[in-house]
């Protein structure tokens, strides 16, 4: 288990988010990313949208998940140093494990509702933070239908919600001539927005409305072969979802 999950479990001291204790080993893993990574591992083509990114305060990425560095290339386009949620599993890939380890992500315990995770997240954008979620909580070619923590995350904490579609990666990360001369990564911030029209502590059924409506908009920024579980966008509504 790690420091992370350790905090806070059998009346030890809750964990608290320090975000400036971790901002110098996170800018020299995102130089490594940068004049490394995408040099050698993963080709990296262009970000759109980043006038969407908040330049401070709270917010949450919620991304589509193709290929396992989707977080990662996220994370190094964007201005600001950002907290992703992860299955707890990558911590344990031997080798690669000490990166997510030095970064401090949130490990996710899948199957299950994780609460830990949550409180983490929570504490992480209540320090006005950005945390990165993928919603669907396994990565796969197109979108399957997204699980509640990102609408649960964003009522309680009232941050807004930027979705970002992920194109590019599958594929990667390669040493092979073949997949360089092909294209990389391409990721893309759509508007941000809100949930509204619904309480802070909002019932099961509301949290799965305002997950559908949210994973609409960002199937709407993918391609039709990627919209899977939302490729009806005429079925797509907006109750709840007030843009910013």
């Amino acid at each position: 288990m790690t420091a992370l999950a350790e905090r806070g479990v059998g009346g030890k001291k809750p964990w608290t988010y320090e975000h400036e204790r971790f901002e110098r080993r996170r800018w020299f893993l995102r130089w490594l990313i940068d004049h490394i990574a995408f040099h050698i591992l993963a080709k990296f083509d262009r970000v759109e949208g980043l006038e969407n990114f908040p330049q401070e305060g709270p917010a949450i990425l919620m991304i589509n998940h193709i290929a396992f560095i989707d977080p990662i290339v996220v994370l190094a386009c964007v201005p600001r140093n950002i907290v992703p949620m992860a299955k707890v599993e990558v911590y344990r890939i031997p080798g690669w494990g000490i990166f997510p380890r030095i970064w401090h992500v949130i490990p996710v315990h899948r199957g299950e509702v994780d609460r830990r995770a949550l409180r983490m997240a929570l504490e992480v954008l209540s320090a006005g933070e950005v945390i990165l979620v993928a919603p669907e909580g396994t990565r796969g070619p197109y979108l399957k239908r997204g699980k509640v923590g990102v609408a649960y995350l964003a009522s309680r904490s009232g941050a807004p919600v930027i979705p970002v579609a992920v194109e590019g990666t599958k594929g990667y990360p390669s040493l092979n001539p073949a997949r360089w001369r092909q294209g990389g990564a391409v990721i893309k911030l759509g508007r941000p927005f809100k949930f509204h029209g619904v309480s802070k502590r909002p019932k099961r059924d509301e949290l799965r409305k305002m997950t559908d409506e949210a994973m609409y908009i960002l199937a709407g920024m993918l391609p039709d072969a990627r919209r899977g579980a939302y490729a009806d966008l005429s079925q797509a509504t907006t109750d709840t979802i007030q843009f910013i």
